[in-house]
């Protein structure tokens, strides 16, 4: 292998100890250790956190809060202990956990040469990465990030003076000669080391360079030019190359012993994982002995965000309305283009890659059209007009001095009353029409069109993308009206807004997947290729877009499409949808510290208040996926913890609607949950601190003060209700699904990767299977199960198996 190759496939392997980061105007929740899923979860967040710094279990004071507060069930945490060797009692355990937190040596705080380099790159991956923020833009960027840093290297007086050919001409150059006294076997240890010193822009780096988007393409970064730049002011600083050696001092442990923070976690775990398979058991007895309850008004298709649990009970409770729970990109993979839009954006999951470039369109109202022109022409020039004044040396101090009261002004009432400014902002998209009022999706398959994917879709894929959605939920009967409704957030003044839209749609709004979908099941040869395919959609059957507002639970409704046969039909389910949004409100506001008798208010203030750092909770406190029938917790109120994707293993006798949710929507949940657990557990290695001093750099992220590392998760404000007590219960996502034990066995067996996930314990599951009287198996590792009524023997791969896989054993 040569020299180059060596580099490569060792900057490859040292790159999966780094989390892939996206920017925040289309936030990713992933979870930041993905590199270490092949491991155990115990031996993962060791490893990490001898790399990263960061904490992988809750603290002990959280461990005691959830014990005193009842979450751990003492039975529970008792065997627990009972199966890792040990008899101590559970206070006991508390005690030493929190006699080992207080006896953690302190952090050195003295600036090292290491210190000095990540000042200085910094500095310039602030610059080079920017994406339009910066008046001045850095020279050279179209060169790449090597190039650039090493043509205002001579400039920067926080760089030494280096000889001649401190910089050699090209990264592989610098990187080879920064190796040329370390044998190769120590290459992937020293990029290591290197790249997981600032993870929070390496992680940027490795998902822009994957991604290969346009800012890429324009301005190229990799990881070997960015370590060709570190490497070369490791070496004019003086700076150590290699990873320090650990401590002959340290305390030598067992790799495979389990730590105490694991058994605690997995106690409070299964504590609310029983109450959860309880509830879902006692459900699927239920359903089997229901009848059949007719038509109802209207049926509804929500993300299967953990917010979706709530206003889901509040619509079934305002009308005869049937809710199911459907990823938020709705099945479409993607790129979408507003209107107006300056950029495409891919809305789906980062697990897939857009297939159909999707854009608005104008119809023929005109009129609309023109009124929506004017005040976005006189939006935008205003705003270059503000920006141009602030930004030129020359007329800013006479700008502020003109403008100095009217900002006052604006800020004061932004400030003291958040609820006014909404009501004139809604008051003002009221006046304006919407694009979706005179746009349609380019949904129909364009030949001509000369873009990077194909725009639009064939009839065939139109049929296949409703047929999937239909068989994925079960369904068997159609409402007058189906809403596929998305979800968005609305905030004011938050570098974190697109991290509460639909991760399902890559921090992107749900809306125009939903437009799509409806778009596709209105069209009459897609409905009848339908019909042969064994899905009669009824003549009167008519499909509605929609978009929910997760901060004010307010529920838009896109009625283009809607004949005036079903005009009463929409006017009642808006009344309705008004009721709904009341009560979910409440609970909101209620769950926020805010009086639910004007949760309404409540809400639309914190959507419209600059100084809110709490808008909403987001997927805070997610903690369970549940994936079958509504039947199963219809009548349950889950609290907003639970991700519900319908699913009715009797319509799927192939087990295909199965196996695409558990190796899709099962896996993004999971990142979610991971992403949520690890900003909780350590906020300032995993998430990213405090809003209170966020500063956005770049448009690409955020830093803590002034400069450093990017910040690569969640802020403490969307996961904790005070500095020292989580809202968000740190625990692994449990999985509960209603099928047969042997359906899911023969899936995991065929997917080893999602196999390894459970097997490695970063996520539990439990099967409830309605052919073996609603009994509950929980997965135990290897393909076997154990069943959740301790006194039945455990499960075997080949007990667990469909007849013909076992007899193949």
């Amino acid at each position: 292998m040569n020299t180059d190759s060596a580099i490569s496939e060792s900057i490859e392997q040292a790159a999966d100890s780094v989390g892939s980061v996206w920017p925040l105007h289309s936030f990713v929740t992933a979870n930041p250790l993905a590199g270490f899923e092949d491991r155990p979860f115990h031996e993962a967040v060791a490893q990490a956190e001898d790399l990263l710094g960061g904490d992988g279990y809750p603290s002990p004071a959280v461990f005691r809060r959830a014990w005193e507060t009842g979450r751990i069930d003492p039975d529970v945490l008792a065997g627990k202990l009972d199966e890792h060797g040990s008899d101590a009692d559970p206070e006991a355990l508390l005690d030493r956990l929190e006699a080992t937190a207080d006896s953690t040596p302190g952090v050195e705080t003295a600036e090292t040469p290491a210190d000095r380099v990540d000042a200085v790159l910094t500095k310039w991956l602030a610059a080079f990465l920017d994406q339009g923020t910066a008046t001045w833009s850095m020279p050279d960027r179209e060169q790449g990030f090597y190039a650039a840093v090493r043509s205002v290297a001579p400039h920067d007086g926080d760089i030494p003076d280096g000889s001649a050919d401190a910089w050699p001409a090209a990264p592989a150059a610098a990187i080879e000669r920064a190796l040329d006294d370390h044998p190769r076997d120590e290459w992937p240890s020293i990029f290591e080391h290197h790249l997981t010193a600032l993870p929070g822009w390496t992680g940027f780096i490795k998902q822009r360079a994957a991604d290969d988007g346009a800012w890429q393409s324009t301005y190229p970064i990799t990881l070997a030019g960015y370590l060709a730049v570190r490497l070369t002011l490791a070496d004019l600083f003086d700076a150590s190359i290699q990873p320090a050696e650990p401590s002959t001092d340290a305390e030598v442990t067992d790799d495979d012993a389990v730590p105490l923070e694991e058994v605690c976690l997995a106690a409070w775990e299964a504590s609310y994982r029983s109450e959860l398979v309880d509830a879902v058991a006692d459900g699927s007895a239920a359903a089997a002995e229901a009848d059949d309850d007719g038509r109802p008004d209207a049926q509804f298709v929500f993300c299967i965000d953990t917010r979706s649990e709530i206003v889901r009970r509040h619509v079934e409770a305002a009308g005869d309305y049937e809710t199911h729970g459907y990823a938020g990109f709705f099945g479409i993979p993607m790129r979408y283009e507003g209107y107006d839009a300056d950029v495409s954006v891919d809305a789906c999951p980062p697990i897939l890659d857009a297939q159909h470039r999707i854009t608005d369109r104008p119809t023929a109202d005109a009129g609309e059209q023109a009124a929506y022109d004017r005040w976005s022409s006189v939006s935008e020039a205003g705003g270059e007009l503000v920006k141009s004044l602030k930004s030129n040396a020359a007329t800013a101090f006479s700008y502020v001095e003109s403008a100095g009261s009217g900002y006052g002004l604006a800020l004061a009432a932004r400030t003291l009353l958040p609820g006014r400014v909404y009501d004139a902002h809604d008051a003002a998209d009221e006046r304006v029409p919407d694009d979706h009022e005179f746009c349609e999706p380019s949904v129909d398959y364009n030949p001509d069109a000369v873009t990077e994917i194909r725009e639009g879709l064939t009839l065939d894929e139109k049929v296949e993308y409703a047929a999937t959605a239909f068989e994925l939920m079960g369904w068997e009967q159609f409402a007058r009206l189906v809403v596929f409704a998305g979800h968005a957030s609305e905030t004011a003044n938050n570098p974190y807004d697109s991290s509460l839209d639909c991760g399902a749609c890559a921090g992107n709004p749900g809306g125009p997947n939903a437009r799509v979908l409806a778009a596709i099941c209105n069209d009459a040869d897609v409905r009848a290729e339908l019909r042969e395919r064994g899905h009669d959609v009824p003549e009167d059957t008519v499909f509605v877009a929609g978009e929910h507002n997760t901060t004010t639970d307010e529920i838009d409704l896109f009625d283009g499409p809607v004949p005036e046969s079903h005009a009463d039909d929409l006017d009642q389910l808006r009344a309705d949808l008004e009721t709904a949004r009341a009560g979910a409100a409440a609970e909101r506001a209620a769950d926020m510290g805010a009086d639910e008798d004007a949760g309404v208010r409540e809400t639309e203030r914190r959507a419209a208040d600059w100084a809110e750092t709490r808008p909403e909770w987001g997927l805070a406190g997610n903690a369970g996926f549940v994936v079958g029938p509504r039947d199963l917790t219809a009548n349950l109120d889950l609290d907003g913890r639970s991700f519900l994707h319908s699913y009715d293993w009797s319509t799927d006798a192939d087990g295909d609607a199965l196996e695409a949710i558990v190796t899709g929507p099962m896996v993004v949940t999971q990142w979610i949950n991971t992403q949520y657990y690890f900003a909780t557990v350590d906020t300032g290695v995993y998430g990213s601190g405090s809003k209170v001093t966020h500063n956005p750099v770049g448009n690409v992220g955020v830093y803590q003060g002034n400069g450093g590392d990017l910040m690569t998760g969640l802020p403490l404000q969307s996961l904790m209700a005070a500095d020292d007590e989580p809202y968000h219960q740190p625990l692994r996502l449990s999985t509960v699904i209603h099928a047969p034990v042997a359906r899911v066995t023969e899936i995991l067996a065929d997917h080893e990767t999602v196999a390894e996930l459970l097997d490695n314990g970063w996520l539990s599951l439990t099967v409830v299977d309605p052919e073996q009287d609603h009994r509950a198996f929980h997965y135990d590792g290897d393909l076997t199960w154990v069943p959740m009524d301790a006194t039945e023997p455990t499960l075997t791969e080949a007990e667990s198996a469909p007849e013909s896989v076992a007899a193949d054993d």
